[in-house]
């Protein structure tokens, strides 16, 4: 925790609100260590920048989530797009 904690300029106290608000969910080593992907150090970068604009943890947190679904949604849209068009 303490290493992504220093890559990315937080706090581990900052990273275990992302914890608690269920934006990320690390896995553990068999030692009981925190264990963050990339695209969790990617959404943890997110929310420090909300945050960092004056927006509350757990509003970052909601707001990050809810582009993050966005996201697939056009993703699963465009798709679907590709599909019917090459349907006809």
């Amino acid at each position: 925790m303490g290493t992504a904690a220093e890559m990315l300029g937080v706090t581990p106290t900052f990273l275990r609100a992302l914890g608690a608000a269920k934006l990320i969910e690390p896995k553990r080593s068999s030692g009981g260590h925190r264990r963050y992907s990339r695209y969790q150090l990617r959404l943890a970068a997110r929310a420090r920048e909300l945050v960092d604009q004056g927006t509350p943890v757990e509003a970052a947190c909601r707001i990050i989530i809810l582009e993050d679904q966005l996201a697939e949604a056009l993703r699963i849209n465009a798709e679907y797009e590709r599909e019917r068009g090459a349907g006809n």
